[in-house]
């Protein structure tokens, strides 16, 4: 870094203007580039998307534009020495959003802050909505009947507005800031005839009452804004991607480690101290800390975050080992070749969020039809108002006339459209023990042509399952569980779980890459590899675990990892809908090919690390297919975020189901089936209410242009079509078995 905070080698230009300078947060990456993350503020649409990328785009230089509407996270990326990374800031500023250096902690905090802030507007508007309605339904009623004095109709309108006005002014915030922002940068969003709606609204209500005239509409403000704030409150929740999911995955990182000094001592140091070379000690129960190289000693290892694979895999000297991966017997010395930022858990974290970003990306139906709204509003408006006044009505007439068009196409029942669809599956699927993370899951799961399964866990039950029980006497299984319950080793847990509850052997000792002895009874016992317990045998099986018990003959312990009872019927049902289904794991091949087999799936690949799996997603997208990843291990992490869609088991690693768009609970695998259905019936009453919003407009928007249709109806009018678009999604029930 020179003496102004940049990075050695960034040449920077003089200042070009009063933003916020970023250049102390410029990072230098491993080719020489450079890469600046800013947190946007403000941006709640694909439309915001692309215009914050597209602006930055423009710089000369800039090579990476990316926006992740679920955190707010941007990210610019170039090698040009001499740009000046205030450009970037001043860009963003200039469109009317906020910037500033992102601090994942600042980014959940502004989320949280986005979320009260829009449910106490819509709390306030709703109550106010109907204090507002005791006294106008009086006025509606005596306004027909003739019944109420000019006096009580102006008393019970003063005590309308004293209501409506305060609570209009709070609930509108959202609308009001929004609609600013954009107008103070020279360009108009949906916000803006909203905005214009409740203020005119407001004031000429204001003067038709202070003038004692029949009609006020302090109904419609907040009633128009208790309708909105739902429909974004919604939309808010629904859509919010879990931004926990790099942060589980990291924290699985060991937070401090073993550095083993010069002079033989060792010192207690912190993960993101650890520098390349580094020498470091990792005990039996510890995580690797960072990539490196076994210098000395052996032990067993839990590589299932990296493969899928349960069974351990035996570490020696000259090892390359992960971060992350479980040291499970021996102590080990090995040396730092990667510090924890570019580490194996870092690479994956990157990989979740690249996907979580390009899946913002994706352009909601509803974000489409209302792009057109802000200028055919604002010019029905306009048309309306001077219409009247050309055909000689009063400025009055003209006014309330240009109001009420502006009130009846305000998109409440367009901006319900997605939200109360969202809602009303999500809640038919957590009914059948799906919960949905992602608002826009469901309309990806309607557009899924190809289904990738990972194997272990997800097509399979997950846990090793003894299949030769019979053969094995009730005594033997007894003592052999002795053994087991002193053992990390996952067959030896299994073994553990069979037994059930009971006493382990004080004295076992667990000799790294062989097993675990000890002593029952008097009598020596091992358990572990064949040939270790004395087991005369052609080839030992991954999946095999051997018993002996003094002078006894040894005894074989066989598992496997059995099918979900439903995968058969499962796959068979994806085929016959047309999908192209499958698997991807990181099993040896023997296993993986006997589990499509047993399955139905012709299509497998094996052996694949987590970046193989995101590099063939990456593959089918580039052929122009909309995969749906369903995985449950670690390793699958990157994959479920980078897949157009994806489901993880309730049983998944924790960093798996945050980087996923759906979990599902149980042992069956027709979860899958039942989330892609319900995400067809979903677009499907999406769609339906799109075309009724439509009609709404096309309808209404003509009467209300030609005078007769008043603000207090159009208030009606804009509820009920909310009301029918709300009673539409709950179509969705009636649609299930």
């Amino acid at each position: 870094m020179d003496d102004r905070g940049c990075p050695s080698g960034l040449e920077i230009a003089e200042p070009i203007s009063n933003a916020a300078d970023p250049r102390a947060f410029v990072k230098t990456q491993a080719d020489g580039g450079y890469s600046l993350e800013l947190l946007v503020r403000g941006a709640k649409c694909a439309g915001c998307l692309g215009r914050i990328e597209g602006a930055v785009r423009s710089i000369e230089g800039i090579e990476v534009s990316r926006l992740n509407l679920s955190n707010g996270r941007f990210t610019a990326e170039w090698h040009k020495k001499d740009l000046e990374p205030r450009q970037i800031v001043q860009n963003i500023v200039d469109l009317g959003y906020g910037a500033m250096p992102f601090q994942s902690q600042t980014a959940d905090a502004q989320k949280d802050k986005d979320a009260r802030e829009l449910l106490l507007a819509m709390t306030v508007a709703g109550v106010a909505s109907m204090f507002v309605m005791m006294f106008s339904e009086p006025i509606w009623i005596a306004n027909k009947y003739g019944e109420m004095g000019t006096g009580t109709r102006t008393l019970f309108h003063w005590l309308s507005a004293l209501i409506a006005l305060p609570a209009g002014a709070y609930s509108g915030r959202p609308f009001f800031k929004s609609a600013w922002a954009a107008l103070s940068k020279g360009h108009a969003n949906m916000d803006v005839p909203i905005s214009l709606a409740i203020i005119l609204t407001a004031f000429l209500s204001l003067y038709a009452t202070a003038n004692r005239g029949q009609h006020a509409f302090f109904d419609a403000i907040v009633m128009l804004e208790f309708f909105l704030l739902i429909g974004r409150y919604l939309d808010h929740k629904l859509r919010q991607r879990s931004r926990i999911a790099a942060q589980e995955l990291l924290a699985l990182q060991a937070v401090t480690a073993q550095r083993l000094n010069a002079d033989g001592t060792t010192t207690s140091v912190a993960v993101g101290n650890i520098e390349t070379g580094d020498t470091l000690i990792i005990l039996p129960g510890d995580r690797f800390p960072v990539d490196g190289i076994v210098l000395d000693g052996t032990t067993q290892g839990d590589f299932s975050m990296i493969t899928g694979e349960t069974a351990p895999v035996l570490i020696g000297e000259g090892f390359e080992v992960r971060a992350g991966v479980l040291n499970i017997s021996g102590r080990v010395t090995y040396k730092a070749t990667k510090r924890s930022d570019d580490s194996f858990l870092s690479e994956i974290a990157r990989l979740i969020e690249a996907g979580e970003q390009s899946k913002s990306k994706y352009v909601r139906l509803a974000d489409k039809a209302a792009s057109a709204y802000v200028p055919v509003v604002h010019g029905a408006a306009l048309i309306t108002f001077v219409g009247w006044l050309l055909v000689g009505a009063g400025f009055e007439k003209a006014i309330w006339n240009a109001c009420s068009v502006l009130i009846i196409t305000c998109p409440c029942a367009l901006g319900l459209a997605v939200p109360a669809v969202q809602v009303v599956a999500s809640g038919r699927l957590f009914k059948s023990g799906i919960l949905v993370k992602a608002g826009d899951a469901l309309e990806r799961l309607a557009n899924v042509t190809n289904v990738v399964f990972d194997k272990t866990g997800v097509l399979t039950l997950g846990q090793p399952h003894l299949v030769n029980q019979s053969e094995i006497s009730p005594s033997d299984l007894a003592n052999a569980a002795l053994l087991a319950r002193a053992s990390r080793h996952p067959l030896a847990r299994a073994i553990a779980r069979l037994a059930g509850p009971g006493k382990s052997v004080k004295s076992a000792n667990e000799v790294p890459g062989f097993g675990i002895e000890g002593e029952i009874e008097g009598k020596k016992a091992r358990m572990g590899r064949a040939e270790w317990v004395g087991a005369k045998i052609d080839e030992q099986s991954e999946t095999e675990l051997w018993f002996k018990l003094g002078d006894e003959n040894p005894i074989c312990f066989k598992f496997e990892d059995t099918l979900r009872k439903d995968t058969p019927k499962t796959i068979k049902a994806l085929k016959d809908m047309g999908f192209e289904v499958e698997i991807l794991s990181g099993d040896r091949k023997a296993a993986v090919e006997k589990a499509a087999i047993e399955a139905g799936i012709e299509n497998y690949r094996a052996e694949l690390s987590p970046f193989d799996k995101a590099a063939r997603l990456d593959e089918l997208k580039a052929q122009g297919k909309n995969a749906l990843m369903v995985g449950d291990g670690l390793n699958d992490a990157p994959s479920l975020a980078k897949a157009y869609v994806s489901i993880a088991p309730a049983a998944a690693a924790d960093a798996s189901q945050s980087a996923s768009d759906l979990v599902f609970q149980g042992d069956e695998l027709g979860a899958v089936l039942e989330a892609i259905k319900v995400g067809k019936l979903a677009k499907a009453r999406v769609l339906e209410n799109f075309y009724f919003s439509a009609a709404y407009n096309l309808i209404t928007v003509p009467i209300a242009i030609l005078g007769h249709i008043t603000p207090q109806f159009a208030a009606i009018a804009m509820s009920t079509s909310s009301i029918i678009v709300s009673l539409n999604a709950l179509r969705l029930y009636k649609a299930k078995k």
